[in-house]
């Protein structure tokens, strides 16, 4: 594992203070400037994330990146850009080539041993590169409706993955699942706790829309740390354009409504990483 890295040292810091680092996620260049904002205004870094479902969204992974790259450059707290749930390993190199902060490899669905081969691979071509990356072992969060009460990591495994791929973050499955829009899962902070223990690298938090400030505290407290939110902020984006929308159907300027949920995002942002950092 190299520890010279931005997002190592970030997630280190954190990990071993107990407190929590927000990873949000990028879907429009509102986002990146929305989600910065808020970093700015709480005064804390931030770590903006680029999946590949944005890559297709935008039809490739260099505009999206570049722009949300100068944002982040730009801002006056430490801003991370992330490339989140890469299975494609082309973005992998692409992501490499434009120096990108860090990259999720999601090879959760290959068994246990493909997805070791590929990820030690793949961590060697990034920290050759000095880009950290992070792993999931299993599927964390729902995408298939694989998520249930009773799929959980198991603690030795999950020791084992990291001690075989070199990576520098792992992702977990502790009780969380993607795109939830209500906010009312609870995690396993016991199993947490046990992770935290046997794992000797950050643990990843997917999925964490669905949970409550409660629930987030609990979890930092028990030893997570990279805390990924994105459909919550969505979520928050969407109704604030539809209520201006509903309040002026004239309006067609689309920076009239738009801006109604980039400040919203911003707001939330701003919140969200002051109860994480606490």
């Amino acid at each position: 594992m190299i520890t010279d890295l931005a997002l190592t040292g970030l997630l280190d810091s954190a990990r071993t203070t107990r407190s929590g680092v927000g990873a949000f996620n990028v879907v429009l260049l509102e986002h990146a400037e929305a989600i910065v904002d808020g970093a700015v205004h709480a005064g804390l870094p931030v770590i903006l994330q680029i999946s590949e479902n944005c890559v297709r969204y935008h039809g490739g992974l260099a505009p999206i990146t570049a722009a949300t790259q100068a944002i982040a450059r730009a801002a006056d707290v430490e801003v991370l850009v992330h490339l989140d749930h890469i299975e494609d390993v082309d973005l992998v190199a692409e992501g490499i080539a434009l120096g990108v902060d860090s990259i999720m490899y999601d090879g959760s669905h290959l068994d246990y041993d493909a997805n070791v081969a590929a990820t030690r691979t793949l961590a060697e071509r990034c920290h050759r590169a000095g880009i950290a990356i992070e792993a999931e072992l299993g599927e964390v969060g729902g995408k298939d409706g694989v998520h249930a009460p009773g799929v959980r990591t198991d603690p030795a495994d999950a020791a084992a993955f990291v001690a075989a791929t070199g990576v520098d973050a792992l992702a977990v499955a502790v009780g969380t699942s993607h795109a939830m829009q209500t906010r009312e899962a609870a995690v396993d902070r016991d199993l947490i706790g046990r992770l935290h223990a046997a794992v000797p690298v950050p643990l990843v938090l997917h999925g964490s829309s669905g949970l409550s400030d409660d629930e987030l505290r609990g979890a930092v407290a028990a030893g997570m740390t990279k805390i990924n939110i994105s459909t919550h902020l969505n979520g928050l984006f969407t109704r604030a354009l539809r209520d201006v929308l509903d309040e002026r159907p004239d309006v067609v300027d689309p920076r009239k409504y738009v801006a109604a949920g980039r400040d919203a995002i911003a707001a939330e942002t701003a919140r969200l990483l002051t109860l994480l950092a606490a």
